[in-house]
């Protein structure tokens, strides 16, 4: 199957209307909200907007995309844009890393090299790998997106067709967080005879919206916190799941016109699913919010991005075997202690053929930017057992 080179560049005019609108938003009212229990805090919202009006450098970040190889194809009438860095290195494994929401492939731009070429970053160049990051598809310039009916499960087969028919590999490595792990969770599942191994650094039941989520008692003594965290983030944090799973087309009309309300709207995920301890810039620079922000923004990507859970409630996963454990493929999970949902090593010892169960210092829901050095080291150190 056919790929071409992809260079970005975002027209001058579109750059301008962004400012404009910026510079006219309708800044509504907020009271006593410091601890941003009512949502994203207006006061830090306008100090980020503010920058991305006067001090943001889109032409440098887009250099710096650039400087990596990008590529576009087309899968069963889908537009998938994808980086593929070839590996430096005696044997490198392909391996396929996929980000999440409100991610975009740039959010694991800081494990690419370093992953590719570990000699070059103080690692063993034994450890290489061939690694691909697409955008899922409706993300960023996986776009546009007109075909229905697209979930974390069908993308999993998009991505086995990526890996052998577009870029002629054979078996191969995954590797991601979020949907990215959803998705990796799933072609482990379905197509464990076609994988190397599975690296994931959020466990979770396939099932997502059917399965019985863990007791408080399957918790380990060492696992103290973890029930009441994730049981906490699925009452009171998972309101934008509501949103997205079932009227997602309305919400992007708001978020596909004003800039400031689509910062907003990620902003607060970056805060509260981080491990920032309520200050986002201790983990995110404004730099690196402003490059999701304005990925999402140059591509009118959100109201896609958004149907993404539509079609994962609405298009229900099935299992494509009975057999346990569910993930057949040797596995790796990376438990980072802020991430939004943890579940028990004893939950995970049946759910998935676990090797290797590493469990970071620091860290939450966005690893390949908060914690990139610790999840390459445990990424190579995984798949040297199965080279």
């Amino acid at each position: 199957m056919a790929k071409e080179e992809f260079r970005i560049h975002v027209p001058d005019e579109v750059l301008d209307d962004l400012r404009e609108r910026l510079k006219r938003t309708r800044w509504p009212r907020d009271f006593a909200n410091d601890d941003w229990r009512y949502g994203t805090n207006l006061e830090y919202l306008r100090e980020l907007v503010n920058y991305w009006i006067k001090d943001f450098d889109w032409r440098k970040i887009e250099k710096q995309i650039n400087s990596f190889s990008h590529y576009k194809t087309e899968i069963e009438g889908v537009p998938i844009h994808f980086i593929h860095e070839r590996g430096k290195g005696p044997k490198p494994i392909p391996l396929i890393v996929t980000h999440g929401w409100p991610w975009t492939f740039w959010d694991i731009n800081k494990v690419i090299r370093p992953l590719a070429d570990p000699g070059s970053y103080g690692g063993d160049p034994r450890d290489a790998f061939d690694v691909v990051v697409p955008s899922l598809p409706g993300y960023g310039f996986s776009t546009p997106l007109t075909k229905p009916g697209i979930n974390y499960w069908r993308t999993a087969d998009l991505w086995v067709t990526l890996m052998q028919d577009v870029l002629g590999y054979g078996k191969f490595a995954a590797q991601g967080g979020d949907w990215g792990s959803i998705i990796t969770h799933q072609l482990g599942h379905k197509h464990a005879d076609k994988l190397i191994g599975v690296h994931m650094n959020m466990a979770i039941d396939l099932n997502l919206w059917g399965a019985k989520f863990p007791a408080a008692a399957d918790y380990g003594p060492d696992e103290q916190g973890w029930y009441e965290q994730s049981t906490r983030f699925l009452v009171d944090g998972s309101g934008y799941s509501a949103i997205q799973t079932t009227r997602p087309q309305t919400l992007a009309y708001g978020l596909n016109d004003s800039p400031a309300g689509l910062c907003a709207w990620i902003l607060e995920k970056r805060r509260s699913w981080s491990d920032c301890g309520g200050d986002v810039e201790k983990r995110f620079t404004k730099d690196e919010l402003l490059t999701a922000m304005t990925l999402y923004w140059v591509t009118e990507s959100y109201g896609t991005s958004a149907r993404f859970y539509y079609e994962a409630v609405h298009q229900q996963w099935h299992p494509s075997h009975d057999r346990k454990p569910v993930i057949e493929a040797p596995t790796a999970i990376a438990v980072l202690p802020k991430e939004v949902v943890l579940m028990p090593h004893k939950w995970a010892e049946g759910y998935y053929n676990l090797k290797r169960w590493t469990r970071f210092k620091s860290g939450g829901h966005f690893a390949h930017m908060e914690e990139p050095q610790a999840l390459v080291d445990d990424i190579r150190a995984f798949f040297r057992t199965l080279r």
